[in-house]
């Protein structure tokens, strides 16, 4: 990839036929080299024998999915995990050879056909799923064994059979004709709280669940239990396998985890300024006139807005990075645009860039500032940016 200071290559999500990058309005900029710096550490923090499942699902969280995806795999992840067959789909047409599991639930004839077709792996969350898979299966004439995992409820209350039938069910999957165990695991509900009583009985359930299946005879070739919080709570829930999502793009999912670490983010959300005009005392700015000028002042409009992602319950409460410095935004941020009052460093001119997450010089503002503005999580502002924004690859 190129370098930021030259035209920057465009990721997957958005494409950007003839409009340079510098004529761009406002883009999410990509760092790879931190995506690849967050894998390697991830990888060096786990133990031995366990792999890496990068989890791209949601475009990779809104980072470009194709793009995340021939990174991580490059930098060492072993596994893919997304949440539906289009997501499967979209990596295996971009070049994509690396295994892909389903997370998500998948049961009707056109979408078992796919995942045979493109060689995908799926989730199966219960005894009439596998069924219904293994006769899909049958009637196509498929002749190789389609890899499954095996998704055991621990106490998530979501996908996957009760633990406590797992031995039922996995020697179910076992006897049916085209299916093949490649894993059995399960997803830990609390894994990102500071009290871990409750995956401490998650992680009991799901040995209990093993040991029973054991007892069957039949021995699990590959387990997994662990979300990016509990890889970085305990060793002994790493198994064969640890499923990351958040921390591969730079993020921790509790503040009691940053110090478990070191990682960069890699997203960064910019905007350039498209006009800059004074305003006198009194007046009004934006719908509704939120906000009243307590004095004149210099305010900079800015060319991204809620269709971008933006939140617009962030109005008058959020602040955006211009030459290194926090600047307040001002009124009610709208559909395309929003205002900064830049009074405070003269000569803004029109098509300097705004850093609304990211770093400028020793400021930073992160989508971790953003969610506890909002009562959310940082997951949600990620995933908030839309297509009209290119992602933007840099190294």
């Amino acid at each position: 990839m190129l370098s930021h200071k030259q035209t920057p290559s465009f990721a997957d999500s958005q494409e950007c036929d003839t409009y340079a990058w510098f004529s761009q309005r406002a883009w999410v900029e990509i760092d790879l080299g931190a995506l690849s710096y967050n894998v390697q550490q991830l990888i060096q923090f786990l133990s031995p024998r366990t792999q890496l499942m990068a989890v791209v699902k949601a475009d990779a969280y809104g980072h470009g999915a194709v793009t995340v995806a021939q990174t991580v795999i490059q930098s060492g992840a072993s596994w893919l995990g997304v949440a539906t067959v289009p997501e499967a789909i979209q990596l295996r047409e971009g070049g994509i050879q690396a295994p892909i599991v389903i997370l998500g639930a998948t049961h009707t004839a056109e979408q078992i056909q796919a995942i045979a077709h493109w060689k995908l792996q799926p989730t199966l969350c219960s005894p009439k799923q596998a069924l219904v898979f293994s006769d899909t299966l049958e009637s196509m004439n498929y002749g190789s064994p389609v890899p499954v995992h095996i998704k055991l409820d621990t106490g998530m209350s979501r996908l996957g059979t009760n633990w406590q039938q797992a031995g039922e069910f996995v020697q179910l999957v076992q006897r049916l004709p085209h299916l093949e165990i490649a894993s059995i695991y399960s997803h830990l509900a609390t894994a990102d709280s500071y009290d871990t009583t409750t995956m401490e009985q998650q992680h009991k359930r799901f040995e209990d669940a093993i040991a029973q299946i054991k007892a069957m005879g039949i021995q699990p070739p590959c387990l997994h239990l662990a979300n990016s919080a509990a890889a970085l709570t305990d060793p002994a829930l790493h198994y064969d396998i640890v499923r990351v999502g958040l921390a591969v793009y730079g993020l921790y999912p509790a503040t009691h985890l940053q110090n478990a670490i070191d990682l960069k983010p890699v997203l960064q959300l910019k905007a350039r300024v498209t006009q800059v005009k004074t305003i006198a005392p009194g007046t009004g700015v934006s719908y509704g006139h939120q906000f009243i000028a307590p004095r004149e002042l210099r305010l900079a409009v800015v060319g991204i807005g809620y269709a971008d992602g933006v939140p617009r319950s962030l109005s008058n409460k959020m602040q955006a990075l211009i030459r290194g410095q926090r600047m307040p935004q001002i009124g009610t941020i709208t559909m395309d645009q929003l205002m900064l009052d830049v009074s405070a460093i003269p000569n803004i001119q029109e098509g300097e860039v705004v850093t609304l997450l990211g770093e400028q010089g020793k400021e930073q503002i992160s989508a971790d500032d953003w969610a506890e503005q909002l009562n959310t999580i940082s997951w949600e502002i990620l995933c908030g940016f839309k297509h009209r924004l290119p992602r933007v690859a840099v190294m």
